[in-house]
C-alpha cells in the first residue's frame, strides 16, 4: 500500500511507504518503540515493533461514519451532517462515454434529475435537483468546482434551432474526485443567493503529501449507434395513404355540397398518385401508380456509427510540504448523427505548497478546449438534417431525371446538406483558483482565494449556393465572438475547538463576485460564390454587440455544536446584495438551521448490536435565486438607434422596478440515517418541502402604459417529497456483491400565478393550481368506430369544439425516478451493472403530430407506419381517425393522440473489469493495471412510440418533454485500460 504514513509515538518525525508498501525509519530510537500507521479510509493501527524487518496489515474502516463530505466552505465527517447530502461514487460512472460530467451523474443520486436533450454529444441537459422552483428565473444547480462558482449558462448566439451547447461540457469528467449534491437548505444556505436549486460540489484530483510520483495512463475506444430510429411507411404505402384521403375528402367534399345545396369542390376530384397518362393536365398531377412508387431510406443515411476515443494522463504525488497533481486529456467524439463532431483537449494542474508550518498556498487550474462541428436539430425545417430525413416523403426522389438533387418541400435536399453543412464552434475555457491558509492559531485558520472562470465562445456558419437557406439570402453567413468571465473573491476565518464531550465550530466570511459578458455578431448575405465565406465578402451585412455585467457582494457565518458525538446543531445565515435588484431591494438574507441526533449514541441503543448507527436529522432554511434575469432586470432602460425621419435617437426599452427583489425558497427537510449489521446495510430516507414565493415574472401591462411588461415579483410554488437510498453488501467474501438503489418523488404545483405563461412550445402553459410542464390539449375521447371521426371532449358543454375546449392533460415531470447499480468482484474481475428509471411523465410526441398528418399534408411530411392504423371501414376499433380533409380528425393541435406514456427502464451501463495480479505487473514496474469493456444504453424498455422518450426540444426552461426533430440517445461500447506506475 503506497502512501501509508507511520511514525513513532512520541515523536513528531514520519515516514511514507512507497509504491511497493516498503518503508524506511531512520531513528535513533532503540526496538522496541510502537509504531502509528494512518490511511484514509483504514483503521489507524497502533503496534509494538520488536525487531526489524517487519510486515504490517492494516483493516479497512468497518464504519462509514467517518468519511470526509464535502460541505459549502470546508468538509464533515458523515456522522456530524445534519443536511441531506449525496455522495457519488465517481470511480462507478468514469466508464461512461459522455462529454459532459453531468451526464454520468443520472440515476445516481435521489433527488437529482437529470436528462439529456439529444442524441449529440456536449448538448443542452435537463437538471433539477428536488424539482422546479422558478418559471422565468433559472432552475439549474449552482455548480462549485474546487471553489470556482462557474457558469452553466450557454454563450451561443448562432441559432441550432432551439438547441444549446453545454458549457458544462468543457470539464473533463477524468479530472474529478468527488462530486457532492447538497440539497436541503440546511446544506446549501451557505451559498445564499444561488441555492435556491441545490448546488453541486465538485473536487478535482490532487497529490497526497509523502507521496511518490504516482503516474496513470487512462484510454478507452469504442463505437456508438442509434438503436432505433423512427418507422416511416414506403414509397407505395404513402401513395395508397394519399389516394385515400383524397378519395375520403372528395366524398365528404360531395357530400357537404349535397347537405348544403351547393356545387361540390373538384380539389380532391383527382387522386395524385395514379397513371401518368391519366388526365395529365388535370391537377394534382398524376405522380404514377403506387406499386410503382420507390423507397428511399433517408434516416440510415442521416445516421452513422460513430467513433469514440479518449486519452488521459497524469502524474501526482507530494513530499512533506509540496503536492502536486498535472494532467492532459483528449476526448473525440462522432454523433451518430452526421456532421456532428465533438473534440475536448484539456489540461489540468493542481498545486499546493506548505510555507513554514503555518501557512499554505495553493492553485487549481483547468484550461480547455472544446471544438464543435454543430448542425441543426430541433424545430425548423431550413437546414436541418434530421428534419430533412425524416420528414420528406420517402417517396420523393433524392435525384432528379437531369442528376440534379431533389428539391422537396419545404426541406433541404440530405445529400446537399450532409456534404454543405459548415457549422462549428471553439470553447476556450480557464476555471482558476488562487489561494492562501494561515493557521493563525491552533483552532483557528484564515483563508483567502481569488479564483476565476474565463470562456471564450467562438461560432461560424455558412449556408451556400446549393442549401435553402443559402439560395434564399444569396448564400449565408455568421460570426460570434463572446466572452464570459466570473471573478470572486472570497475571505473565510475557521474556529474549531474540543473540550471534552463539547466540539464548537464557527465559519465567517465575505465574498465579493463579478461578472462581464461581451458579445459580438456579425451576419453577412449576397457572397459572389461559394469560394468566399468570410462576412468580409459580403455585399450586404448586419451586426450587433453588446456587453453586460453585474456584481454581487455577500457575507456569511456558520456556527455548528455537536455533544459527545451525540447531538448536534448547525446555524447559519448569509446576506447577499445583487446589482440586479431594484435599488430598494438589492440585499437578500438567507437563514438556515439543521439538528441531528445519533441516537445509537445512547444508552439504550448500545447494546443493539445489529443497529451499527441511527441518526433522526431536521432542517429548514431559506435560499434565493436571481439566476436567469438579465443584468439590468430592475432598470429603466433606453435602446439607441432609432430612426426619426434620418435622425439617430433614442426609445424606452424597459420599465424601471426599483421594488424588484429575490426569489426565494423555504426548504423543510426531515430524514433518518440507519445502518445494519457493521454497515451491511445502510439506509437513508428523506421528506421535504419547498416553498417558493416572489417569483420573478414577466407580468403583460395595459397598453397606455407605453411597455408590453414588466419583470415583477408575483406567484408562487411548491415542490414536496421524499428520497430513498439503500446500499447493501450482500457477498463479502472472496465473491463480493454490493447493491446500491435510490428513488425519489417530487410533487410541483403553482400555488400562485396572477396570469397563465405560455411556454415556447403552445402545447405547454403554467396555470396557477396545476404543476409546470403541464400539457394543455384537445382531449381526444376516442374515434367513432362507425364513421371513422374522431370524437372529442366538449368542455365547456356548448355542442361546438373549439379553443375553449382544450384542457389540461399529463405532465412533463415523472412521478418517481432513480437508479439501481450492483457491483461484483471477484479475485480481480470486477462487474458493474447500472439501470436508471423514470416513472409517470407524459411526452409530447410533435414528430408524431407530423408523421400521422392523415395526408393532411400531401407531400410535405412523411408518415410513419402507425398511420396503417387508421380507421378505414365500419366496425374498426383504433385511436387514428379517418383520412379527410375535412371535420377536425386531423385539423385540430394540439391534440391527446400525441401525449404518450415517457416512462421507461433502461440499461444504462454495464462494465466488466479485471485488474491483473500485482505479481505479474510489477516486473515491469507497474503498481496496477485495469483493463475493462463497457455498453452504455444498451437496452430501453418504454411504450413510447419514438426512439427515445429522454429528450427534448429546446433548451428553454419553460419547455420539457416535447419531441420534435431531436436524435435520439446512442448505444455505445468502448473497451479501455487504466495504468499507474
Amino acid at each position: 500500500m503506497p502512501g501509508v504514513v507511520l511514525r513513532i509515538k512520541g515523536v513528531t518525525h514520519s515516514v511514507s511507504t512507497d509504491g511497493d508498501g516498503k518503508f524506511v525509519f531512520v531513528t535513533g530510537q532503540k526496538l522496541p518503540y510502537t509504531l502509528i500507521l494512518t490511511y484514509v479510509g483504514y483503521q489507524t493501527r497502533e503496534l509494538v515493533v520488536a525487531a526489524s524487518p517487519i510486515t504490517i496489515t492494516l483493516r479497512e474502516t468497518s464504519s462509514q461514519l467517518n468519511d470526509v463530505v464535502v460541505v459549502g466552505y470546508g468538509t464533515q465527517t458523515r456522522k456530524s451532517l445534519t443536511g441531506s447530502v449525496s455522495t457519488i461514487a465517481v470511480d462507478e460512472i468514469r466508464t461512461k462515454p459522455t462529454a459532459t460530467f453531468a451526464e454520468q451523474l443520472q440515476g445516481k443520486a435521489a433527488g437529482l434529475q437529470v436528462s439529456t436533450s439529444t442524441g449529440i454529444p456536449g448538448d443542452g441537459m435537463f437538471i433539477r435537483i428536488r424539482g422546479t422552483t422558478s418559471i422565468n428565473a433559472s432552475n439549474d444547480p449552482l455548480y462549485v468546482i474546487d471553489g470556482v462558482y462557474v457558469n452553466n449558462s450557454s454563450l451561443q448566439r448562432i441559432t441550432t434551432q432551439g438547441q444549446a451547447n453545454n458549457p458544462l461540457s468543457d470539464i473533463n469528467p477524468e479530472d474529478i474526485e468527488s462530486v457532492t449534491v447538497l440539497k436541503d437548505a440546511d446544506a446549501t444556505a451557505i451559498y445564499g443567493a444561488r441555492a435556491a436549486n441545490g448546488v453541486i460540489l465538485i473536487t478535482t484530483k490532487r497529490g497526497k503529501y509523502n507521496t511518490g510520483p504516482k503516474v496513470s495512463i487512462g484510454s478507452y475506444v469504442g463505437f456508438a449507434k442509434t438503436p432505433k430510429l423512427w418507422e416511416l411507411v414506403t414509397g407505395p404505402q404513402h401513395a395508397e395513404l394519399i389516394n385515400e384521403f383524397y378519395r375520403n375528402s372528395n366524398a365528404d367534399a360531395i357530400a357537404n355540397a349535397a347537405a348544403n345545396g351547393t356545387t361540390p369542390v373538384t380539389t380532391y376530384r383527382f387522386q395524385p398518385f395514379r397513371a401518368l397518362s391519366d388526365n395529365p393536365a388535370a391537377s394534382p398531377a398524376p405522380r404514377g401508380l403506387p406499386q410503382d412508387q420507390n423507397t428511399y431510406d433517408r434516416l440510415s443515411k442521416a445516421f452513422r456509427t460513430g467513433f469514440l476515443q479518449n486519452y488521459d494522463a497524469s502524474i501526482s504525488g507530494g513530499n512533506d510540504k509540496t503536492t502536486y497533481y498535472i494532467g492532459g486529456g483528449l476526448n473525440k467524439q462522432e454523433a451518430t448523427l452526421k456532421t456532428n463532431d465533438f473534440r475536448r483537449g484539456s489540461f489540468k494542474i493542481n498545486l499546493d505548497q506548505k510555507i513554514g508550518e503555518r501557512i499554505t498556498v495553493g492553485t487549481s487550474n483547468i484550461i480547455t478546449q472544446t471544438y464543435r462541428t454543430n448542425a441543426r436539430v430541433g424545430d425548423g425545417p431550413q437546414g436541418g438534417i434530421l428534419q430533412s430525413a425524416l420528414h420528406t416523403p420517402t417517396y420523393l426522389p433524392e435525384v432528379n431525371a437531369d442528376g440534379t438533387p431533389g428539391k422537396w418541400a419545404g426541406f433541404d435536399n440530405l445529400d446537399v446538406l450532409l456534404a454543405n453543412t459548415n457549422m462549428n464552434s471553439t470553447s476556450n475555457r480557464l476555471i482558476s483558483n488562487l489561494y492562501g491558509e494561515v493557521k493563525i492559531l491552533k483552532d483557528l485558520t484564515f483563508k483567502t482565494s481569488w479564483s476565476v472562470d474565463y470562456n471564450q465562445y467562438n461560432e461560424f456558419q455558412y449556408w451556400n449556393s446549393l442549401t435553402n437557406l443559402g439560395i434564399a439570402n444569396k448564400n449565408l453567413g455568421s460570426t460570434s465572438v463572446s466572452n464570459n468571465s466570473i471573478w470572486t473573491n472570497e475571505q473565510t476565518l475557521n474556529y474549531n475547538h474540543v473540550f471534552g464531550k463539547h466540539a464548537f465550530g464557527a465559519l465567517i466570511g465575505n465574498s465579493l463576485q463579478g461578472s462581464v459578458t461581451n458579445q459580438v455578431l456579425a451576419t453577412g448575405t449576397n457572397f459572389p460564390n461559394d469560394s468566399f465565406q468570410q462576412i468580409a465578402s459580403a455585399a450586404t451585412t448586419t451586426s450587433s454587440a453588446s456587453e453586460s455585467k453585474y456584481k454581487l457582494s455577500s457575507f456569511f457565518a456558520r456556527l455548528n455544536y455537536n455533544y459527545g458525538g451525540k447531538y448536534y446543531a448547525v446555524f447559519s445565515i448569509r446576506g447577499d446584495g445583487s446589482s440586479r435588484f431594484g435599488a430598494n431591494r438589492q440585499w437578500g438574507y438567507f437563514p438556515s438551521g439543521g439538528l441531528a441526533w445519533r441516537v445509537k449514541g445512547e444508552e439504550f441503543l448500545k447494546n443493539v448490536t445489529f443497529i451499527t448507527d441511527l441518526k433522526l436529522r431536521g432542517s429548514l432554511g431559506i435560499t434565493g435565486n436571481q439566476n436567469g434575469i438579465n443584468d439590468f432586470a430592475s432598470r429603466g432602460l433606453w435602446g439607441a438607434g432609432a430612426n426619426y425621419l434620418n435622425n439617430p435617437g433614442t426609445v424606452a426599452s424597459q420599465l424601471a422596478n426599483p421594488d424588484l427583489k429575490w426569489e426565494s425558497t423555504r426548504q423543510t427537510n426531515i430524514g433518518l440515517d440507519l445502518s445494519l449489521f457493521k454497515d451491511r446495510l445502510t439506509i437513508s430516507g428523506d421528506v421535504y418541502e419547498k416553498y417558493t414565493s416572489n417569483l420573478l415574472l414577466n407580468l403583460p401591462l395595459a397598453s397606455s402604459k407605453g411597455f408590453s411588461s414588466i419583470l415583477t415579483n408575483a406567484g408562487e410554488m411548491s415542490n414536496k417529497g421524499f428520497e430513498l437510498n439503500i446500499s447493501s453488501a450482500n457477498l463479502d467474501g472472496k465473491f463480493k456483491w454490493n447493491t446500491n438503489f435510490n428513488i425519489s418523488r417530487n410533487i410541483n404545483k403553482i400555488e400562485k400565478l396572477p396570469t397563465p405563461v405560455v411556454a415556447a412550445y403552445a402545447a405547454q402553459r403554467m396555470v396557477q393550481g396545476l404543476s409546470m410542464y403541464t400539457f394543455f390539449v384537445y382531449n381526444q375521447l376516442y374515434v367513432d368506430p362507425q364513421t371513422g371521426n374522431a370524437v372529442y371532449e366538449d368542455a365547456d358543454k356548448n355542442g361546438v369544439i373549439n379553443a375553449n375546449d382544450i384542457v389540461p392533460l399529463g405532465n412533463a415531470l415523472p412521478k418517481f425516478s432513480g437508479g439501481i447499480t450492483n457491483n461484483f468482484s471477484y479475485q480481480g474481475f470486477d462487474l458493474s451493472v447500472f439501470f436508471n428509471f423514470v416513472y409517470g411523465n407524459k411526452v409530447y410526441n410533435n414528430n408524431n403530430y407530423f408523421l400521422e398528418g392523415g395526408g393532411t399534408r400531401d407531400a410535405n411530411r412523411a408518415m410513419d407506419i402507425y398511420q396503417l392504423t387508421r380507421w378505414q371501414k365500419p366496425g374498426d376499433i383504433t385511436d387514428l381517425p379517418r383520412l379527410t380533409a375535412y371535420g377536425q380528425n386531423y385539423t385540430l393541435s394540439p391534440t391527446s393522440r400525441n401525449i404518450e406514456d415517457g416512462s421507461f427502464i433502461r440499461l444504462s451501463n454495464i462494465t466488466l473489469g479485471y485488474n491483473l495480479p500485482k505479481s505479474f505487473i510489477r516486473k515491469a514496474k507497474m503498481s496496477a493495471v485495469r483493463i475493462y469493456a463497457s455498453g452504455s444504453n444498451l437496452a430501453l424498455w418504454t411504450k413510447y412510440k419514438g426512439p427515445d422518450p429522454e429528450i427534448n426540444v429546446s433548451s428553454s426552461a419553460t419547455v420539457l418533454g416535447y419531441d420534435l426533430g431531436t436524435p435520439p440517445v446512442p448505444r455505445s461500447f468502448q473497451v479501455g485500460a487504466n495504468i499507474t506506475f
